[in-house]
């Protein structure tokens, strides 16, 4: 898995950009983009996968199912984490 701060890290997705800023779910104010944590084709040699680490079971038992890229945000106003995730 591969890290890329800032700016930069929007792009870095297995579907469209992530977006520079969305919504906390926390205090419903804005967080900024910080860093995009990515799993590429090489860490596929390795079995590096998140979504070798739990079986995807469907309703009360979801899991990534692929490669996937996550996105991390703070939040301006209570300056929580939050994260939104794409896959492969």
């Amino acid at each position: 898995m591969k890290v890329i701060i800032g700016e930069e890290g929007l792009g870095i997705s297995w579907q469209g950009r992530f977006d520079p800023d969305i919504s906390c779910p926390y205090c419903h104010g804005r967080a900024d983009f910080a860093f995009v944590a990515y799993e590429g084709l090489r860490d596929a040699d390795k079995g590096s996968f998140l979504c070798s680490l739990k079986k995807n079971e469907g309703k009360n038992g979801f899991w990534v199912h692929d490669c996937c890229a996550v996105a991390v945000y703070f939040c301006r106003g209570c300056l929580k984490a939050v994260a939104e995730m794409n896959q492969g």
